[in-house]
């Protein structure tokens, strides 16, 4: 008998995914219910995703990757959500793993190992070796906080946290324009009606971020793509507070 989940909903929010989307829902399709929500994509994720029986696709607007998600968790038939990303993969060790838990405590959320792909590479350093992350929960009990970029499930006095056996593959860097323009549109949300009135602050944040990925979590046992992250996320960093500077500026001039 080939194995179903019909207790556990994928969700996932996606925005012209075309070149992941598909290795994503083929590893999906032992679920009875996928839902997609897809915000203004303008490529085929749409009629990839369509070829997929049991995906149900709904369009509306991103407003926040926190009330995006908890919004798209709305669409799901089970109370029980898996959240993922587009270019997230799930292995069959962990969908077996998924189908045997009993889900009797909607208190209960469960965290997930995930391996981060860098070209192909799984990378072991530069803080994305040990990433574990509460992507099962309750959705009667618990939900997404509102931030509008680095979202997480928020955590009660009462829940109870279970790590899972099996991680799951996440294929984080396959395009450096996709991901250069990611951590644009994420400096941008993340930078939204905020303010920094030092400078000295921003080029502080770039250079310590840049040692804190590539020396003390040890990047350069990653090779170039241990440079290359601590490089992009010193980037990114620069980038973000540069325009809460600049937030701080407009404000004095207003």
């Amino acid at each position: 008998m080939s194995l179903k989940i019909k207790n556990i909903t994928p969700v996932i929010i996606a925005k012209d995914a075309q070149t992941t989307i598909k290795e994503t829902l083929e590893s999906l399709t032992p679920f009875l219910e996928v839902v997609l929500y897809l915000n203004n994509s303008s490529d085929k994720t749409y009629e990839i995703a369509k070829t997929y029986s049991n995906v149900n696709i709904v369009e509306g607007e991103f407003i926040g990757f926190g009330p995006t998600k908890n919004i798209a968790g709305e669409f799901s038939s089970n109370s029980w959500i898996l959240s993922l990303d587009s270019d997230e993969v799930m292995p069959q060790k962990l969908l077996t793993e998924l189908a045997q838990l009993q889900l009797s405590d909607n208190k209960e959320v469960f965290l997930l190992k995930r391996d981060n792909y860098f070209f192909g590479k799984k990378v072991k350093h530069s803080g994305w070796g040990d990433d574990y992350l509460v992507r099962i929960y309750n959705r009667l009990s618990h939900k997404f906080c509102d931030n509008p970029v680095h979202e997480f499930i928020e955590l009660k006095t009462d829940s109870k946290k279970t790590s899972l056996i099996n991680s799951f593959k996440h294929n984080a860097v396959d395009n450096i324009n996709q991901f250069l323009t990611k951590s644009i549109k994420y400096s941008d949300l993340a930078s939204k009606d905020k303010s920094v009135c030092s400078y000295a602050i921003v080029v502080f944040k770039a250079i310590f971020t840049f040692v804190k990925i590539y020396f003390f979590k040890l990047g350069f046992l990653d090779g170039w793509q241990g440079v290359f992250i601590a490089s992009s996320a010193s980037y990114s960093k620069f980038f973000r507070y540069t325009k809460m500077y600049l937030n701080c500026k407009n404000n004095a001039k207003g």
